[in-house]
């Protein structure tokens, strides 16, 4: 498996796509992350085009175990974001 793109890597390229600098591409880069955090936060989704669907969802409480003592313990209900893929995306790695 290849390394995964850094943040200095996705906005040289975010750049050159656009036909701009750098400086604009990592702050559109920024603009975007905080819209999507901002909106998944508040208990919202978000669809990127193409690639998926990011969005929050709520856990139970359940039955948990410790896997170095084998003791069990209820863990409080949390929230995790979950982001569900494109099927363009899913379709264009597959073939």
């Amino acid at each position: 498996m290849a390394k995964p793109m850094t943040k200095t890597q996705l906005v040289a390229a975010l750049a050159e796509e656009m036909g701009t600098d750098k400086k604009a591409a990592g702050a559109a880069l920024d603009a975007i992350t905080g819209l999507i955090t901002r909106e998944v936060s508040g208990g919202g989704a978000v669809t990127l085009p193409g690639v998926g669907k990011i969005y929050c969802r709520e856990r139970p409480e359940r039955m948990v175990r410790n896997p170095a003592t084998g003791e069990q313990f209820k863990k409080e209900a949390d929230k995790v974001v979950k982001m569900t893929i494109a099927k363009a995306l899913k379709d264009s790695v597959n073939g």
